[in-house]
């Protein structure tokens, strides 16, 4: 292994759209069973649909009606 490497002619990942980053949320357990349950059904990962989900949210600028009981 080289001590230093040259990057200065490196180019960005074509292929990459944007990287994800992780994170930790707490979820109810019915909401992950309900995604799960629509994930399976769809034939993809929970957590791409949630993700799914919650960009189509943010796109179509969605608004929350929070009113609690």
């Amino acid at each position: 292994m080289k001590k230093r490497y040259d990057f200065s002619k490196s180019v960005r990942n074509p292929y990459l759209r944007k990287a994800k980053k992780q994170l930790t949320i707490r979820l109810d357990e019915d909401t992950i069973d309900y995604f799960r349950a629509l994930a399976e059904k769809n034939g993809i990962p929970y957590q791409n649909l949630i993700n799914l989900y919650l960009r189509d949210c943010a796109e179509s600028d969605r608004k929350l009606n929070m009113k609690w009981g």
